[in-house]
This record gives structure tokens, sequence and C-alpha cells, in this order.
């Protein structure tokens, strides 16, 4: 017989705070949620009755949903050898109440990318993973960041179409330059994403205004005339990072991004951790395009969780220090995040940003780039991936599918 049961707290839906809210759970799904003592008359006052009363002022909050992740607890995805390794990292970020993860890639030969992608499919197939998102390898030598240099290619269609098919449908997005020869136009990288159910992701690039510019109505218009849209919108890998920065007479492309996504076009990712951006810069993104337009992203690489020290990414040696990563060749070169999606919640919220709308930023709007409408959201019929935190946003018992696996 499926277990009913309810909790009880200040529940963080998609509008609003609930403060004497209640969920209701049947076995892996959210079946009821409102005020508490609205319970009795919905058919569930003995569930609500026998649930923790919140007098600690906790919340519950939808299982967060990273969707740009390369590591955590000491292990890196793409330098992951075993499943069993890569378990130690999706846990780290499980534990925090990260609920849904998808394993960033990085620029790498494609040999390596095709089998990488084949374990994490795998892992994919058994509820593991979320998905796999590629960050390379047709991007741009100047902004390539932490990524090795040697592995860049030109973008190149047929390699997009294998890794697709190595990645068994579970191939969540890609991130490429959008300037270079290939990269959009029809048969390109940004198509050939889009038809095989991928989100194309613009950055690690050199591009100006103009061509920026050019990419963004393009999308749009593909997008618009696909049926096979995982996601109806492109996104933007790690907004601000890794692309030249915007100057009075060279803006380059961060105001064309900016201005399209404050009209509905690209979701933006945005690196919430207080070490890749000022919280007040996330808070002016926020009030300039709106919740609907942002996606927080850890970018965390292996270090997550274990504090200073080296650590690899794709094969290159990372220095923690202080919780910032750089490449250990080279101090001002970031290589990834080291912080988990409810401490960037709680930083976009000290910074101003509403609860409601920094919650939706690490859920509901994962689950839109994931194309997954049962997760990222506390409501009827939804999946009931559940973050119960104290009154200061700490996890305290992490619910996947119904089930409390922290």
């Amino acid at each position: 017989m499926t277990e009913v049961f309810a909790l009880r707290g200040r529940v963080v839906t998609s509008r609003k705070i609930i403060t004497d809210g209640a969920v209701v759970i049947s076995g892996d799904a959210i079946v009821w949620v409102g005020e508490a003592p609205d319970a009795k008359a919905a058919g569930f006052g003995d569930e609500v009755l026998a649930a923790t009363s919140p007098s600690d002022d906790r919340y519950l909050l939808p299982g967060l949903i990273d969707v740009h992740c390369h590591g955590g607890q000491g292990v890196s995805f793409p330098d992951a050898q075993t499943e069993e390794q890569a378990l130690r990292a999706i846990s780290e970020h499980l534990r925090w109440g990260t609920t849904s993860l998808v394993a960033s890639l990085v620029t790498h030969s494609p040999m390596v990318l095709r089998e990488k992608a084949e374990m994490l499919a795998g892992m994919c197939a058994a509820g593991k993973l979320a998905g796999i998102h590629f960050e390379g390898p047709f991007i741009a030598q100047g902004n390539c960041g932490a990524h090795d240099p040697s592995h860049i290619q030109a973008p190149n269609a047929p390699l997009v179409r294998e890794l697709l098919i190595a990645s068994r449908g579970y191939a969540v997005s890609m991130t490429f330059a959008p300037e270079k020869p290939y990269a959009m136009g029809a048969s390109g990288v940004a198509d050939t994403l889009i038809a095989g159910g991928a989100v194309p992701s613009f950055g690690h690039t050199d591009t100006n205004s103009e061509k920026m510019r050019e990419a963004l109505i393009e999308i749009r218009q593909m997008l618009a005339h696909s049926a096979r849209a995982r996601c109806p919108h492109a996104t933007v890998t790690h907004l601000f990072n890794s692309m030249p920065p915007m100057q009075p007479l060279h803006p380059g492309p961060i105001p064309e991004i900016l201005a399209d996504a404050a009209g509905g076009g690209v979701i933006v990712e945005l690196i919430c951790d207080g070490k890749q951006l000022a919280p007040s810069l996330i808070r002016n993104v926020y009030e300039l395009v709106g919740r609907e337009q942002i996606v927080f992203v850890t970018d965390a690489m292996a270090g997550t969780g274990l504090g200073d020290g080296r650590y690899l990414l794709g094969g290159q040696t990372v220095e923690v220090k202080d919780g910032l990563a750089t490449l250990a060749a080279d101090s001002n070169c970031q290589a990834g995040g080291t912080s988990h999606l409810i401490q960037q919640v709680k930083i976009a919220h000290q910074a101003g940003i509403p609860l409601v709308d920094a919650v939706y930023c690490a859920s509901y709007q994962g689950a839109k780039v994931l194309g997954d409408d049962q997760l990222g959201e506390i409501a009827p019929g939804k999946s009931a991936d559940l973050l119960v935190t104290d009154a200061d946003l700490n996890p305290m018992r992490v619910y996947k599918r119904g089930v409390v696996v922290f």
C-alpha cells in the first residue's frame, strides 16, 4: 500500500510562501499543497496532524536543479573513471538539496567525450543524473577559460550527432561560441542540437555585439520553428564569465544578451556564489530581465565540499583557495565554482531578491531547461523532490521521489 504522509513548514511555492503550510505526499508524488488548517477539508487532516509541528520556522523548498555542474567531493565528471566515483560528486550535491543534477563535461578529444557520455548516460538511465552538458569543444581560444586549448576544434555537426547518440537522449545542452563558422546556420551546431533534443548554449566566446545579435535572432527563429526543442529558450553559459567585457566603444556580447533576455529570449546562467559575480550584479540582472530568464548554476568542480587544495578538471590542475578555484598554472584564470545551489539561494536572497524568486531560479528554471514539467515546483502532481531547511536555509532533510535520501 502506498504511504501517504505530510510535511509542514513555510512552503515556498513558485508564487508565494505559505506561512503555515503543508505538503501531502503519496508515493513519489505531491498530492496536495495548502494551508495546514485546510487539510481536513481536503481529506488529509490525519496526515497533517501526524506531521512534525513547524515550530522552528523551517522552510519546505522544491528540490533544487543544477544544469551546469562539473563535480564535487574530490571527483570531477570529466575525470571520473567509474560510476562509483561519479556518485560521490552526485551525493555531495544531493545532501545539500540538489535533487536533479546535470553532469557537465569540458573540452576534450572526441573519443574521451564519447566515452564519458556513454558512462554518464547509463547513470541518467538509472535515475542518478538528470542529464549531460557538453561545455565545448567548439569554443573560442581567446575565452577558453580553464579548458585545455589543445582540444578546441572547429564546429562539427557530425561530431555533435555522435555525442547525442552516445548520450542516448540524455544530452541536455552544449556550450559553443556562436561566432565560429558552422556554429549557426542550416545544419550547423545549433540546428543539430535542437533537432537532437538538446539546448544550444552560447558561451566561451570572443564574439562582438553585432554577431551576438545575429545569433540571438537566429536562435529564436530556429526554436520557434522546431517541434523537437527540449526547451523553448536557448541559454547563455555563465553570463559575464569567459566572454568579452562590456566597454563604451566595444560593448561586446553582454548588452545584446541582456536585451534579448529582457525580451523573453535566452535564459542566462548566473553563478551566484559571491566568488564569480558580485551579489549586487546578480540583483541587477534580476531587476533587468526578471526571474523567468535566469537560472542559477554552480559550475561546481571537484573541490566542492572539501575546501582548499588541488584538484583535476578535465586533466587540468585546479587550485582552490578560500573557495575560489583557479588554474594552478594561472591564478588569474577561474576554473569553476565551489558552491551548492542552496548557498546561492541564500546569497541571492541576502542581496535583495525575494526568496520565492531566488528559489525559482534554482529549481523551476532548471526544470524548464531540462524540459521536465514534473520537477522544480511544489504543486499537486509534481514529483515529491523536496528540501527541508531551517529558518536560515540550512538543509535539514532531503526527499527524492518521496523518499528521504539525506
